[in-house]
């Protein structure tokens, strides 16, 4: 289900940012005050407010008491998550395409910023979360596997405790034809150190790539005050000026 969710939202996460950029190849000025437009003004807005069911319910326990009765934290994540892809999506169609004032830039712009981020922490910080603690359990494995492979090197009589050349020097000689045997304790000494050298630097690099997720949490709920505020002036904006279709 996960899986399915992923692919779904990634796809749904591609079609926006492509979308955004029909503004090269097409312009409605007039499409955004028109009936039509401005049905897919009102629904995306509306998709755009149904995300804040998720982070209400969450963080006040009042209200998450009384939502829980009737719709798990779970279904309204799933909301969360599909609501934020069509709302926007419906909102780059209401735009016509037609990017004029700043107020239009700006919300299209922190709107995308807001979908991108929202992925990164919902897939990206998952994927890399998950990948840290597989790769743990395969470095514990791994070091066991060490101290056994030198327990029986230490066994092994000093005469055969040769340890191979490195990888890029065999390769070097091996171009040559000259062969170099690195079985043996020794040899499985170096292939499991290197395994846990090689885990080791995934971790500190999936590591880093988790900070700069997680730093990407603040930055979605920053920008989605943002989207919230710019949003408002938007329709008021719409109202204030007058809607085209209703004349």
């Amino acid at each position: 289900m996960k899986e399915r969710e992923g692919i779904i939202v990634s796809g749904g996460v591609c079609l926006l940012l492509v979308a955004w950029l029909g503004f090269f190849v097409h312009r409605s000025p007039r499409f955004a005050g028109s009936a039509v437009g401005a049905a897919f003004g009102i629904a995306g807005a509306i998709l755009m407010l149904l995300p804040l069911a998720y982070p209400i319910a969450k963080r006040i326990p009042f209200l998450q008491n009384r939502i829980t009765k009737h719709v798990s934290l779970q279904s309204l994540l799933t909301l969360h998550v599909y609501s934020g892809i069509l709302g926007p999506l419906f909102a780059i169609i209401h735009t016509g395409h037609k990017f004029d004032s700043w107020l239009g830039i700006m919300l299209t712009a922190v709107m995308l910023l807001v979908v991108v981020s929202g992925f990164a922490v919902r897939y990206l910080l998952t994927y890399v979360t998950q990948e840290i603690k597989d790769k743990l359990l395969l470095l514990q494995t791994a070091r066991g596997d060490l101290d056994h492979a030198w327990g029986v090197l230490e066994k092994t009589p000093a005469g055969m405790r040769t340890f191979p050349k490195p990888r890029l020097l065999a390769a070097g000689l091996a171009s040559f034809g000259v062969e170099i045997l690195s079985g043996g304790p020794a040899g499985e000494v170096t292939r499991i150190a290197e395994s846990v050298a090689d885990l080791e630097y995934a971790i500190r690099t999936h590591e880093l790539f988790k900070r700069w997720f997680s730093f990407s949490l603040k930055v979605h709920i920053v920008l989605s005050v943002v989207l919230y505020v710019l949003l408002g002036l938007h329709i008021w904006a719409g109202i204030h000026l007058g809607l085209r279709w209703f004349s």
